[in-house]
């Protein structure tokens, strides 16, 4: 990963311990794929993504959630929950975009 990126997942990572969040992970890999942030809020895991553009040349960076990551993502948070079947889970998406940074939190962001 590249220092932006890591500045980037720094930013989000105090955003979600800002907002009462306890940080569980970053970074965890699996053969199936890496989820950037772990957490926990109220019982709740919270599998978050981290995506990040500086400029517009290949679409923000929500364009860059695309199937093929959403389904690595569902694939290793099916991996993490299996030391845990009973637990809750929501997957949320963090766009951090332009040049300022500007960050984008979306909560519950597959639905799943």
């Amino acid at each position: 990963m590249n220092r932006a990126g890591a500045r980037a997942e720094d930013r989000c990572a105090e955003l979600l311990r800002g907002a009462g969040l306890r940080l569980l992970e970053r970074n965890w890999r699996c053969r199936l794929g890496e989820i950037d942030l772990i957490a926990e809020e109220g019982g709740v895991l919270v599998f978050a993504e981290v995506r990040m553009r500086r400029g517009w040349g290949f679409g923000g960076a929500g364009e860059s959630v695309t199937a093929a990551k959403r389904a690595r993502l569902l694939a290793a948070a099916r991996l993490y929950l299996s030391r845990q079947p009973q637990a809750q889970c929501r997957f949320d998406v963090f766009l951090v975009e332009g040049p300022a940074g500007d960050v984008k939190w979306i909560r519950n962001a597959f639905g799943e």
